[in-house]
């Protein structure tokens, strides 16, 4: 056994091409290998493929990889090709003579890793080859799928613990998943049965992300002011709706951006076709709707723009960390108002995030996983509305402690101009309007209370009377960004799910009986643009930036032709450019010059069958391009040059 885990260096470096693992690779590797079962939670873009695909190559027999999206398999199974490694996929997408001639292919031992849907899992052909088949481990990608409490439970997930208490030996169990809370791990162990596992929590923050939220009158100007920023990148328009993304796709069109939409509208064909024409560099902006995650593994995504406020804390992230996955720095922004908030529960109420499975699920059932949409809904709206960091609160909500104290340095709420302003006396009012009010209503009703309205409800229900009437001067968003303060904070309690109203804790009487005082941070300048300069300080002390050919001085002559070589060879093979190899990889061949294919080996992203492909052309262009111009080495250290 200590002779396979010592062989996972040499194995990382021949397919992979990297000589040491990233935080917490190894640790996950090695259980795997010492047979344990394992529940990895690894944010987006921290390599967790490279952590059941390694294994699977030390593994005597076949991995079965169970993954939910066809283009995540598609864009796996290339990578895995591309790096010399035997794999293939099972899915709807393929007739059935080219499913048969697959099983066929895997019967003879000729594939290391297998991708399967869930919903093939109790297929009669399929399980008849798994239940005789040399399973070393079965792999759960998304593994939250399997949890009522994850954002994208999928009942064809509780398959998978069936499907293995049928196969002739119990194999590995490894189930990784990018975001996961508490009470989300927990079910998924208990769901899946894992074996004494092993747990591998990775910490949660993408320091190459900056995040920020803003509250546009037009959001259409807001996206396109955005993207102009980013002429040459590439990036991602998340939408809550159809109507969203083809708005948003015609106005970056007129305005000679190349942009394409994707949406349960279009057809499967037309869905790949956009899909791959963002993969293969054709277009710079993919705009689709939340619901459909593209699960791409993009690694030149430079930013990620929520047009709408996504449904949970769990997409929200999942989605804007598909930016920033070569470890350069990133932009993910999101663009919200207090309709998003209404489409969210419009969502809710009337669609259903399994209709990928064609399932039927019990009323009762349905109704819980509605509630747990809600909450995790006003999770959202508490980030999208909060003055704190922004980052601090996505990595306390999954259960991260931040050691964050007073700046991040990479958010809008940090860098912008803010101070910390005296809320006693407003709170008071607050508080003390709720309690006055009965029966209890919503947060609406409570801030016209305080503000005078002559509104329907306001008058019929008598609260004109109330001592609390007319109390207050400040706008409604003041008063509604103190409101959610207090809520976000404990002292109030937003209760019942479609029309929730307010009810004090017991946390209301520091304010009301014991008067204590209470403060906020609050934004000088909400419009104010983000200062530029306030994130490069940070984003070169933690070694992280936007472009990391500038990082080191790389010859841009050499890096152009270097990439127009890599195209060139892309199209050649009908695969995306980072597949052949990432920008991070070119930009080590301009810092290393290798003219030898022992020098190519030494480049990062550079194994054994990638060396064999792939230097000779390079390296001969290197060598042209260095008999003709003055060009060093550079052997500074110091910025990750991986996306493994």
């Amino acid at each position: 056994m200590s002779t396979t885990i010592e062989k996972k260096l040499e194995v990382l470096k021949k397919y992979f091409g990297y000589s040491a693992f990233r935080p917490n690779q190894a640790e996950i590797v090695d259980s795997i290998l010492a047979h344990r079962d394992c529940l990895a939670v690894m944010p987006t873009g921290a390599g967790k493929s490279i952590c059941f695909q390694l294994p699977a190559m030390l593994f005597p027999g076949i991995t079965i990889v169970i993954s939910p999206l066809i283009s995540l398999m598609n864009d796996q199974i290339r990578s895995l090709r591309q790096s010399g490694i035997s794999a293939a996929y099972l899915n709807s997408s393929q007739s059935n003579s080219e499913q048969y001639d697959i099983l066929n292919r895997a019967k003879s031992n000729e594939y290391q890793l297998l991708y399967v849907a869930p919903e093939r899992l109790d297929e009669v052909v399929f399980l008849e080859y798994a239940k005789n088949a040399d399973i070393a481990m079965v792999t759960v990608d998304e593994a939250h799928c399997i949890s009522q409490w994850g954002q994208d439970f999928r009942p064809a997930y509780s398959k998978i613990p069936v499907f293995i208490a049928q196969l002739k030996n119990r194999p590995v169990v490894s189930a990784f998943t990018a975001t996961a809370t508490q009470r989300v791990r927990e079910d998924i162990l208990h769901s899946l049965q894992l074996d004494n596992p092993k747990i591998v929590v990775a910490g949660f923050d993408r320091k190459n992300l900056l995040f920020e939220v803003k509250t546009p009158t037009d959001k259409n100007k807001t996206v396109l002011d955005l993207i102009k920023k980013h002429p040459n990148d590439y990036g991602i328009v998340y939408c809550s709706t159809r109507k969203n993304v083809e708005e948003v796709v015609a106005k970056l069109k007129t305005n000679g951006i190349k942009a394409a939409p994707y949406h349960a509208g279009f057809s499967a064909q037309e869905r790949t076709q956009n899909q791959e024409d963002f993969l293969f560099d054709k277009i710079n902006v993919i705009v689709a709707t939340n619901a459909f995650g593209m699960g791409i593994d993009k690694s030149n995504v430079s930013y990620v723009i929520h047009y709408n406020m996504p449904k949970d804390i769990e997409s929200y992230y999942q989605e804007a960390g598909r930016a920033g996955r070569d470890g350069s720095q990133a932009e993910c922004t999101l663009l919200f108002s207090g309709q998003d908030v209404v489409m969210g529960l419009w969502l809710i109420e009337n669609s259903s995030d399994n209709d990928s499975d064609k399932e039927e699920i019990d009323a009762k059932l349905k109704e819980e996983l509605r509630m747990k949409a809600r909450e995790r809904l006003r999770a959202m709206e508490r980030y999208c509305k909060t003055n704190d960091c922004l980052r601090a609160y996505i990595l306390n909500y999954f259960g991260e402690p931040d050691d964050l104290h007073e700046n991040c340095g990479a958010c809008s709420n940090c860098n912008n101009p803010n101070e910390v302003v005296d809320i006693t006396i407003l709170a008071q009012k607050i508080l003390s309007c709720i309690y006055k009010m009965y029966p209890k209503v919503g947060r609406g009703l409570v801030i016209d209370t305080l503000r005078g309205s002559k509104n329907e409800k306001v008058m019929n229900k008598g609260f004109y009377k109330l001592s609390t009437y007319n109390i207050c001067t400040e706008s409604v968003q003041e008063l509604g960004e103190v409101f959610d303060f207090l809520v976000e904070n404990g002292y109030i309690q937003m209760v019942g799910e479609q029309y929730p109203v307010c009810h004090l804790t017991t946390k209301a009487n520091e304010i009301l009986r014991e008067r204590k005082s209470l403060s906020m941070k609050q934004n000088l300048v909400t419009k104010a643009e983000r200062k530029e300069k306030e994130y490069v300080t940070r984003f070169k002390k933690e070694h992280i930036v936007r472009d990391v050919a500038v990082y080191y001085n790389v010859n841009d002559q050499l890096l152009t032709q270097l990439k127009k070589l890599r195209r060139q060879i892309a199209d050649n093979q009908g695969v995306p450019a980072f597949q052949i190899f990432q920008d991070s990889s070119l930009v080590d061949m301009c810092r290393i010059l290798p003219k030898t294919a022992d020098e190519f080996s030494m480049v990062s992203g550079v194994g054994a069958y990638k060396q064999q492909r792939y230097a000779a052309a390079f390296t001969k262009l290197i060598t042209d391009f260095t008999s003709h111009n003055s060009v060093e080495k550079t052997t500074e250290t110091g910025l990750a040059l991986t996306a493994n």
